[in-house]
């Protein structure tokens, strides 16, 4: 049974909800002490958690709307994709505001720099902004072929941020191994359009 219109409007507002509720308690919680000893420390992990989150969540909608037989699925990966934006300019901006501290501008450029893992999740981010830009019908009908070229990179951004992740943490631990294993999963899905869009030659299937 494939889900109607109706149904994919409620699935859409639950997303939204998916994607505000948490910030709603994250508010809530620098508020009354429901954070740890280090309170910025803890809003930069859950606002870097939620992004990826989202950001799996994207990628899950085609191979789930294709194996499951739902197409109105796709209706709701621009919804995720927004949300994983957001969450992701928040983790950025907790950042620069908590740990370096916004007056200090060029001290954030340093250090994105050199801190590679900074550099790779800077790289993400400045991905999911252009495909944020570029998210809307009418951004897709003026950029033609050069449209799908470009939203492409949300792939490369599914390599970046995990990686930013792992590199990230002092002390390694399962979550953020997890994490990295789901991307590979959701990549492996598509590994015969990465293959295709890194050059190599061989009969594939077609381009999403």
């Amino acid at each position: 049974m494939r889900l109607t219109a109706k149904q994919i409007t409620a699935l859409k507002v639950l997303l939204h909800l998916a994607g505000f509720l948490p910030l709603l308690w994250l508010f809530w919680a620098a508020q009354h002490g429901g954070l740890g000893a280090d309170p910025g420390k803890d809003i930069q992990h859950f606002t870097g958690i939620t992004a990826l989150k989202f950001l799996l969540a994207t990628l899950l909608v085609s191979p789930l709307a294709r194996y499951a037989k739902q197409p109105l699925l796709f209706r709701t990966r621009r919804l995720l994709g927004l949300w994983c934006f957001t969450w992701a300019t928040l983790h950025l901006t907790s950042y620069a505001l908590l740990e370096l501290g916004m007056q200090n501008l060029g001290l954030l450029g340093r250090e994105l720099v050199s801190r590679p893992w900074l550099t790779l999740g800077m790289t993400g981010w400045v991905i999911l902004l252009l495909l944020t830009l570029t998210s809307t019908q009418a951004a897709q009908r003026k950029m033609g072929k050069r449209w799908q070229t470009l939203h492409n990179y949300v792939y490369l951004a599914a390599i970046l941020l995990p990686l930013h992740y792992l590199w990230s943490v002092k002390v390694l631990s399962p979550i953020p191994i997890i994490y990295a294993i789901c991307f590979v999963v959701l990549l492996a899905f598509r590994y015969k359009k990465l293959l295709r869009k890194t050059g190599y030659k061989g009969v594939f299937m077609k381009s999403e």
